[in-house]
């Protein structure tokens, strides 16, 4: 990959944008971490950078709704192909004459 690659790459992912930092009672600094979209409109949460006592951890933002969806459209798409299979050649044995 050269340089003309990724700078265009660069270009061309959209910007990420970090939010001001929030200090909790316990002295936490809690900064937000969102990808912003291609025309700037909306900006999609990617997680949050919590620093206490001197040591930054990154939390990832888990959208459970989206992953259970994904399951249920898994699930619903095997079933379709299961019930095609069977549909089109059942497992029974052929009990026509010939």
């Amino acid at each position: 990959m050269t340089i003309r690659d990724r700078l265009e790459e660069a270009v061309a992912a959209p910007p990420t944008v970090f939010g001001e930092p929030m200090e909790t009672a316990d002295g936490t600094t809690i900064i937000t971490v969102a990808r912003g979209s291609a025309f700037g409109r909306s900006a999609r949460p990617v997680g949050v950078f919590v620093v206490h006592e001197g040591r930054a951890h990154w939390t990832p933002a888990v959208d459970s709704n989206r992953i259970a969806q994904l399951g249920e459209w898994i699930g619903l798409l095997t079933g379709v192909i299961a019930t095609l299979a069977i549909l089109r050649r059942p497992p029974w044995p052929d009990l026509r004459r010939r």
